[in-house]
C-alpha cells in the first residue's frame, strides 16, 4: 500500500522547490503539484531576464539540498552603494562585517534547473499534476495565487504606482563585484552584478512610472541603452542590451491569515503567495526562503504525537514570519515612499539623511548584518539530499 503524503505543495517555484526539497530530506512524503504535465525542470529552462540577491541565510538553505549555483552563476557582492539625487551616499562594504560577501546575485534560471535536478531524483517527492490529499497544503504559488484567492484569505494590497522594468546590459567596464542603486527623483535604478567576479554583466531593476516604463520598452535597443546610460552615470561605460526588456507592477501586499484549516484540511502560505514587498531592497525572495526555514524547523521539531497539520504548530509559523514581514515590509515601504516623495524640502532631507546613516558606524553595521541573514539562526542545515 502506498504510504499517504505528508505535505502538498501547490507551487514549483524557488520557494516550493526548496522546501519540498528541506521537507524531503526529513522524511516526510511530499507531493508538489507542477500543472499541465510539465515537468518542473522544462519549466526551469525557460529564459529569465531576473536576478535574485540572496542572503547568507538563503545560501545556506541552498547549500544543504546541494543546489547553490556556481560562483559564474551565483556572483558575490563585496560593495554597495546607493545613490541619492542630491549628493546623498551610502556605501556597505563586505569586509566592514568580515564577511565573504554581502550577498550573492543569482540567476533565476541557473538556479531553478539545479533545483528541478534535484526534485526529480529526491524519491520522497513525487511530481503532480493536481493537488492530491495530505495532512498539510503548502501554498507557494506567488502573488497571484488561485488557491489562496479561491479558499476566501483576504489579500491587502499597496499599490506603488511604479512598474519594474528588468532586463540584462553588458558594460564596457567590468562590474568588479559592486552592486550599484540610484535614487533620482522618484525613481529607482538598481545594477546588480552578473557573470562572475571578473564579469560585465549587469541585471537591471528599474522602478519607474507605468507610463515611463511603456516609453522605455518602446526605444530602440540603441536609445534605450543610451538611456539606461545616463540614469547610471556612466559607471558600467559603454552598455549593449542581452536580453528582452520585461515590466511588472510593483506592489506592497500581504495575507490577512498566513494558515488555517477548512475542508480540504491544514494549509499555510509561504513565499510570494503570503507576501509582496518593493525590490528596492532586494529581499523578497529572502523573505520567501526565511518562510522555509521556519516552516521546516516548526514541522520537523515538533513532538512526535503532533500532526505537521497541527493547528498550534502553524500558528507559530504564522507569528514568526508576521513579526518577521512587520520589519522588513514596513522598513521597506517607508524607503520607497521616503525616496519617491517629490517634495524638494524631503528630498534634501533624505539625502542629508542618507550622509549621516553612512557616518553612523555601528547603526550602519547592524543593518547590513540584518540585510545579510546575520541577525536569522540557519535552522535547516546539516542535512544533504540524496
Amino acid at each position: 500500500m502506498t504510504r499517504p503524503f505528508d505535505i502538498c505543495i501547490r507551487g514549483a517555484g524557488i520557494v516550493g522547490q526548496t522546501l519540498a526539497l528541506h521537507l524531503a530530506c526529513r522524511q516526510l512524503r511530499v507531493a508538489l503539484v507542477a500543472p499541465g504535465n510539465a515537468s518542473v525542470a522544462a519549466q526551469a529552462e525557460s529564459s529569465d531576464v531576473r536576478a535574485y540577491a540572496l542572503n547568507q541565510t538563503s545560501r545556506e538553505l541552498l547549500d544543504s539540498v546541494r543546489c547553490w549555483p556556481d560562483t559564474q552563476h551565483a556572483t558575490p557582492v563585496l560593495t554597495m552603494q546607493v545613490q541619492g539625487d542630491q549628493g546623498g551616499l551610502v556605501s556597505f562594504k563586505a569586509a566592514e562585517s568580515a564577511a565573504a560577501a554581502l550577498n550573492w546575485i543569482v540567476d533565476v534560471s541557473t538556479l531553478e534547473t539545479q533545483l528541478a535536478q534535484a526534485v526529480r531524483f529526491q524519491p520522497q517527492i513525487e511530481l503532480v499534476e493536481k493537488p492530491v490529499p495530505a495532512a498539510l497544503t503548502v501554498i507557494c504559488e506567488g502573488r497571484a495565487s488561485s488557491t489562496r484567492q479561491e479558499w476566501g484569505v483576504q489579500w491587502e494590497v499597496t499599490p506603488y504606482g511604479q512598474w519594474a522594468l528588468a532586463t540584462r546590459v553588458r558594460g564596457a567596464n567590468a562590474h568588479q563585484q559592486v552592486a550599484r542603486q540610484w535614487f533620482n527623483r522618484g525613481e529607482i535604478l538598481a545594477f546588480l552584478p552578473l557573470d562572475g567576479p571578473l564579469g560585465n554583466l549587469y541585471a537591471v531593476v528599474w522602478s519607474v512610472s507605468p507610463e515611463r516604463a511603456r516609453l522605455l520598452q518602446q526605444f530602440s535597443d540603441d536609445a534605450f541603452c543610451e538611456e539606461l546610460g545616463s540614469a547610471s552615470q556612466g559607471v558600467a561605460g559603454t552598455l549593449s542590451l542581452c536580453s528582452a526588456r520585461k515590466v511588472w507592477p510593483l506592489q506592497q501586499a500581504f495575507a490577512k491569515r498566513w494558515c488555517g484549516a477548512g475542508a480540504q484540511g491544514a494549509w499555510v502560505l509561504a513565499g510570494d503567495a503570503a507576501h509582496n514587498m518593493h525590490p528596492l531592497a532586494g529581499q523578497g525572495l529572502n523573505m520567501g526562503m526565511g518562510d522555509v526555514a521556519e516552516l521546516v524547523q516548526v514541522l520537523t521539531q515538533r513532538p512526535y504525537w503532533r500532526s505537521v497539520g497541527d493547528p498550534k504548530l502553524l500558528r507559530q509559523y504564522e507569528r514568526a514570519r508576521k513579526a518577521e514581514f512587520a520589519v522588513m515590509g514596513n522598513a521597506n515601504d517607508a524607503l520607497q515612499r521616503l525616496f519617491t516623495h517629490p517634495n524638494p524640502t524631503l528630498r534634501a532631507v533624505r539625502n542629508w539623511g542618507m550622509n549621516r546613516f553612512e557616518d553612523s558606524g555601528s547603526i550602519k553595521r547592524w543593518v547590513a548584518r540584518r540585510a545579510m541573514g546575520a541577525s536569522t539562526k540557519p535552522t535547516t542545515q546539516g542535512k544533504k539530499s540524496t
